[in-house]
C-alpha cells in the first residue's frame, strides 16, 4: 500500500507553531494535526487545501506519496 509523507511538522516549526495553534487556524481539532502529522490519518482533500492555503505553498509541497513495491 502506499504511503502519504508529509512536512507539516517541519512547517509549523519553522513559523514556532504548536499543533494547537495550528488547528485553530484552519479551523480543525489539535488531534487531526497530531494525526495526520504522524501518518495515521490521511486528510481529506479540504484540510490539505486549507493547511496549503494557511504555509503559502502548493499541497505537494506538504504531503508526497510514497510509493510501495
Amino acid at each position: 500500500m502506499d504511503e502519504l509523507s508529509n512536512t507539516i511538522a517541519a512547517l509549523r516549526g519553522a513559523r514556532q507553531l504548536s499543533q494547537t495553534e495550528l488547528a485553530d487556524a484552519i479551523g480543525v481539532s489539535r488531534k487531526t494535526i497530531s494525526t495526520v502529522e504522524t501518518g495515521r490519518f490521511t486528510p481529506s482533500v479540504v484540510i490539505a487545501l486549507k493547511l496549503a492555503s494557511f504555509f503559502n505553498v502548493p499541497v505537494e509541497q506538504i504531503f508526497t506519496l510514497n510509493k510501495t513495491p
